[in-house]
């Protein structure tokens, strides 16, 4: 997905379709995964990362399935979207961060004509908490980088070696960091509320460009391919319903029965 700031700056906004968070999880019959066969919706953290795209693009006046999430995206105020097709079949597991994070590259340097100067992403996918896409994607294209960001506020139009400042959230507190662009910026929960994709925008989204590509275009056949394994996958044991205790006595005899004290 990508929204552009006043026909100069392009940033680039990589969503991801996972399952719904609202939706309980449970593990697949072969122990290997979880049931897909539930509700999707786009990662909340990359629904933050839309927001923010769409924000930098209205104060600096700009031009205003797995599609159904690119639609929202579309709806929420993005300009056009980009869909990698990469069927099931051709892996052999789960599409891994650093597969992504080549994909991501390769369309980077095929945007030639029209360069991307902002990447700005989730964090992390709710399915899998990696939190590993956006530095390895800096790290593949030499690009400075910012995580966990709570603030975002670009300095001039969007040019090559404008400014971009980004609070961080950090343990314990906030860092601020000044940057220039090209840059890649992750998104964490305080950054924004994002907006509600209304019906009317909705439909108009249906008209926004949406290009699809194959991993056979980028020529990544062989480079996505997963190199870990999941061997098995279970539940964490349920925990015992608890008791209540009359006096003080009583609990020290209960923290002591079950090798607490």
């Amino acid at each position: 997905m990508r929204a552009s700031l006043v026909n100069q700056l392009r940033v680039l906004v990589p969503i991801k379709r996972t399952i719904d968070y609202a939706v309980k999880i449970r593990v697949a019959s072969d122990g290997k995964g979880v049931d897909t066969n539930v509700q999707h919706s786009m990662n909340p953290f990359d629904e933050i990362a839309v927001e923010e795209a769409v924000r930098l693009r209205e104060r600096h006046k700009g031009v205003v399935d797995k599609i159904d999430v690119l639609r929202t995206a579309l709806a929420m105020g993005a300009d056009d979207a980009i869909h990698v097709d990469i069927p099931d079949k051709s892996l052999s597991g789960p599409l891994e961060p650093l597969a992504v994070s080549k994909i991501l590259k390769t369309i980077i340097e095929k945007e030639e004509g029209d360069k991307i100067g902002l990447v700005i992403l989730g964090k992390q996918a709710i399915d899998d908490d990696a939190s590993q896409t956006g530095q390895m994607l800096a790290g593949l294209l030499n690009w400075p980088q910012a995580t966990f960001a709570s603030k975002v506020q670009l300095e001039g139009k969007g040019n090559e070696g404008d400014k971009v400042q980004v609070t961080r959230e950090i343990d314990g507190g906030l860092a601020v960091v000044d940057s220039t662009i090209p840059m890649v910026i992750t998104t964490d929960l305080r950054l924004n509320e994002p907006r509600y994709a209304s019906l009317p925008n909705i439909m108009k989204a249906k008209k926004k460009p949406l290009k699809k590509m194959t991993v056979a275009d980028l020529g990544l056949e062989k480079e996505i391919q997963p190199r870990l394994t999941t061997e098995k996958v279970s539940e964490p044991p349920k925990r015992k319903g608890g008791t209540k205790v009359e006096n003080v006595d009583e609990l020290i005899s209960k923290l002591k029965e079950a090798g607490r004290i």
